[in-house]
C-alpha cells in the first residue's frame, strides 16, 4: 500500500480514536461506571455471575458488597477447568487462550485467561491507540515507511485440551492478522522461536536488512537484542544501522537503570522513548506526551479498576477504592474487573496517581516485590531512584540487581544485601555502596530511621556480580529473554542464595 495511503487512513483513524480519547478523559467515572454495568450485565448468566447473582447488581456498592476482592489461587480451580475446555465459567463462551506469567511473584506459573473480547478491545486496541497518540505528538513521524521491531517471549504456544498457553507475545503474535506482520520484523517463524539463544541472532540477521522505523520490547532484553545488532554490524551506535528510527515503546520493567546505555547507542535528541503499562491481564496505560516520565490510564478497554491503599495492604483494614477517590502521591494496589474474566483480581502491581485530570499514573513495584523485613518499606521506586542518583554519582552502569534482607540472629542486627552486576564498574567500590546507602535514606524516610546510628539496620552488604551471572540465572529456570524479568525486591533471601552459589 503507497505511503500517502497509510497516511490518509492513518489520520483519520487517529482523529476518531482521539476523540473517544478525550471523552473517558473528560468524562473518567461515567465511562468506568457504564464499563462495570457491561461487564455485569455481559457475564450475568456465567458460573461466576449466578454465584454472586450479577442480575442483582445494579451499582458500584452492590457489586462491591457481593464480589470478593481475589488473587490467583482463589480461583485457580476454575482457570484449570476452563483449560481443560468448560466454558462459560467466568465469561460468556470458551477461553481459549491462557497467558502463561513470568513467575515473578510465585514460583508457581499462573494462566491468566485471555478471551476473544480483550484480544481486540484490550490488547490489540491498545497497540493502535498507542500509535494514535504517537502520530498526534509527532504530526511528521514517518513512522510508516519502515517496519517496527517487536521483541516477544521466546516461548511457543502449548495446545492442551483445545486450550493453547503461551507468553502473552505469543498469543499476540500468533492471532495478530495476516496484515499486521507486513508492519512487523522479525518474522512471526522467527519471532516464536523456543531457544532464546538461537532466536537472538536470528533476530539480528533478519532485523539488520529491514528499514526499522520504531522498536517495542522490553528495556532489558531489548538492550541484549541491539548490543549484538552493533556488535555482528561493527557499528557504532544503531542509527548507522536503522538511519530512520525515530520511537521506542517500552514496558515491562523499569527504564531508569538502562536509560543512560540507551542514550548512548541511540545518540539523538529528538529520539522519542515512549512507556507503556501491559501485563498478562491487560494493557492499563501508556505514555500520552512526549518526554513525559507519567502514564495515562486507559479507561475503556473493558477494564474496571480499583485501588486498595498500600498502609491497609494484607491486614484487616484493607479496603478497595473506585477511581473517583484516589489521591495523588498515594500508593495503591491495583485490582482489576476484566472482559476476560476477572473479577475484583489482584494482579500484584503498585502504583502512585501523579495526576487525576487527567489520570495519570506511574508504576512504583509489585505488591510482592518490597523489602519490609524491619519496617523500612523499602519499594523498587527507592532503589531505582536511590541507584540512578548514585550511577551518575560515581560514573558507573548498572545491568542487573536484586536485594534481600539479611534476617537479625541473636544480639545481631539485620541489613540489606545486594548483588549488582554492573555494565560499567564504578572505580571505587567501597564509595558507591557509601553512597548507596545515603541515597536510600535520603528517597525513604522508614529505612533512613532504621539506619540512624545502626538502631534496626545495619549498612548494606553489596556483592559485586561476575559478568553474566543474572542470564545464567534466568537461564537456569527457563527464563530467558521476552517478558521475563529478575526480581528487584523480595522479603525472602531464596533468590540470593540462588545467586550465590551459583557465582560460586
Amino acid at each position: 500500500m503507497p505511503i500517502p495511503l497509510v497516511n490518509s487512513i492513518a489520520s483519520w483513524f487517529l482523529k476518531k480514536r482521539i476523540h473517544q480519547m478525550e471523552l473517558f478523559i473528560k468524562y473518567p467515572h461515567e465511562v468506568q461506571q457504564e464499563l462495570l454495568r457491561n461487564l455485569i450485565t455481559k457475564a450475568k448468566n456465567t458460573e461466576v455471575g449466578k454465584r454472586y447473582h450479577f442480575s442483582e447488581i445494579n451499582n458500584y456498592q452492590k457489586f462491591r458488597e457481593r464480589v470478593p476482592i481475589q488473587k490467583y489461587e482463589d480461583i485457580e480451580s476454575d482457570i484449570e477447568r476452563s483449560r481443560k475446555g468448560e466454558h462459560n465459567i467466568f465469561w460468556p463462551g470458551a477461553i481459549r487462550w491462557f497467558a502463561k506469567s513470568s513467575g515473578t511473584t510465585n514460583a508457581k506459573s499462573k494462566f491468566i485467561p485471555v478471551s476473544q473480547d480483550s484480544l481486540e478491545a484490550c490488547h490489540y486496541a491498545a497497540g493502535k491507540d498507542l500509535i494514535c497518540i504517537y502520530l498526534n505528538n509527532n504530526p511528521s513521524s514517518q513512522m510508516f515507511t519502515g517496519k517496527s521491531l517487536r521483541l516477544g517471549g521466546s516461548k511457543e504456544l502449548y495446545q492442551e485440551n483445545g486450550t493453547s498457553y503461551g507468553d502473552l507475545s505469543a498469543i499476540l503474535i500468533d492471532n495478530m492478522p495476516f496484515w499486521a506482520e507486513f508492519s512487523s520484523t522479525p518474522s512471526n517463524e522467527v519471532s516464536l522461536m523456543h531457544d532464546w539463544e538461537t532466536k537472538m541472532q536470528a533476530i539480528v540477521n533478519e532485523t539488520i536488512k529491514e528499514r526499522v522505523t520504531s522498536l517495542a520490547g522490553v528495556p532489558s532484553w531489548m538492550l541484549v537484542l541491539l548490543n549484538n545488532v552493533l556488535q555482528s554490524t561493527g557499528k557504532e551506535n544503531v542509527f548507522e544501522v536503522w538511519p530512520h528510527l525515530e520511537a521506542y515503546f517500552h514496558g515491562g520493567v523499569s527504564f531508569e537503570p538502562y536509560a543512560s546505555q540507551y542514550q548512548k547507542i541511540l545518540p539523538k535528541e529528538d529520539f522519542r522513548f515512549y512507556e507503556i503499562y501491559n501485563a498478562s491481564e491487560g494493557f492499563f496505560a501508556c505514555q500520552d506526551l512526549n518526554d513525559s516520565k507519567e502514564m495515562l490510564l486507559m479507561l475503556d478497554y473493558g477494564i474496571f479498576y480499583e485501588f486498595i491503599p498500600m498502609d491497609s495492604y494484607g491486614s484487616a483494614l484493607e479496603h478497595a477504592i473506585p477511581l473517583d477517590e484516589v489521591q495523588i502521591g498515594v500508593n495503591y494496589a491495583v485490582v482489576i474487573t476484566t472482559n476476560a474474566g476477572l473479577w475484583r483480581y489482584k494482579i500484584g502491581d503498585t502504583i502512585k496517581f501523579t495526576n487525576t485530570n487527567p489520570y495519570r499514573i506511574k508504576v512504583t513495584g509489585r505488591t510482592k516485590h518490597h523489602i519490609n523485613v524491619f519496617g523500612e518499606e523499602l519499594i523498587i521506586e527507592n532503589a531505582e531512584s536511590a541507584l540512578k542518583k548514585v550511577c551518575l554519582l560515581t560514573n558507573c552502569e548498572i545491568k542487573d540487581y536484586t536485594v534481600a534482607p539479611i534476617f537479625m540472629e541473636g544480639r545481631e542486627k539485620g541489613a540489606h544485601e545486594w548483588m549488582i552486576e554492573f555494565k560499567n564498574e564504578p572505580k571505587d567500590f567501597d564509595n558507591f555502596k557509601f553512597q548507596l546507602d545515603l541515597a536510600l535514606q535520603e528517597v525513604n524516610s522508614d529505612y533512613e530511621a532504621k539506619r540512624y546510628n545502626n538502631m534496626t539496620l545495619n549498612a548494606p552488604l553489596v556483592h559485586q556480580a561476575r559478568p553474566d551471572l543474572f542470564y545464567d540465572w534466568l537461564k537456569m529456570h527457563n527464563k530467558v529473554g521476552g517478558q521475563h524479568k529478575v526480581p528487584r525486591l523480595s522479603n525472602s533471601r531464596t533468590y540470593l542464595e540462588e545467586l550465590l552459589e551459583l557465582s560460586n
